[in-house]
């Protein structure tokens, strides 16, 4: 007799909220700052690294929040397969990623600029815009936006 071949199933789904227009419009970094600190652990956003995403649809109105990695000091791993992973199950168009410097320097690494440019050009393969990439210090009103500073 044959024996099966067992294989995992899968199973997608996406429960949007029914009403996108009280949902916040991302349109200046000041916005996309405002929406994804929430989103960061309070408690230790001076203590280790985070990695946040934002989710838009084609009006830049949030869809979703995620967050995608906590980790050290001095770092964490985004792992761009999940990041975009999530963006295809959420149907989402356009990405605002977030992280935080827990030393308080706003200034991008060399590092974070090649993860912006990896991040953008795999979104482009499927539609997917990155809005802004984000760095904060956790301190209020703090961050710095590759957009408004050209590297995007």
């Amino acid at each position: 007799m044959e024996q099966l071949t067992k294989v995992a199933e899968l199973e997608v789904s996406y429960i949007p909220i029914s009403d996108w227009n009280n949902q916040p419009q991302i349109t200046t970094s000041a916005e996309a700052f405002k929406v994804i600190r929430q989103h960061f652990a309070p408690n230790t956003v001076f203590l280790q690294e985070q990695f946040v995403v934002l989710y838009l649809n084609r009006n830049n109105r949030v869809m979703a929040a995620y967050r995608c990695s906590a980790g050290g000091i001095t770092g964490t791993v985004a792992d761009i397969r999940l990041i975009l992973a999530t963006a295809l199950k959420v149907l989402a168009t356009g990405m605002v990623i977030a992280h935080n410097h827990p030393s308080g320097n706003l200034k991008p690494s060399r590092a974070d600029e090649e993860l912006t440019r990896k991040i953008k050009e795999s979104g482009k393969l499927m539609d997917i815009t990155l809005v802004d990439h984000l760095i904060l210090t956790g301190r209020d009103q703090e961050y710095f936006s590759f957009a408004d500073d050209g590297l995007l």
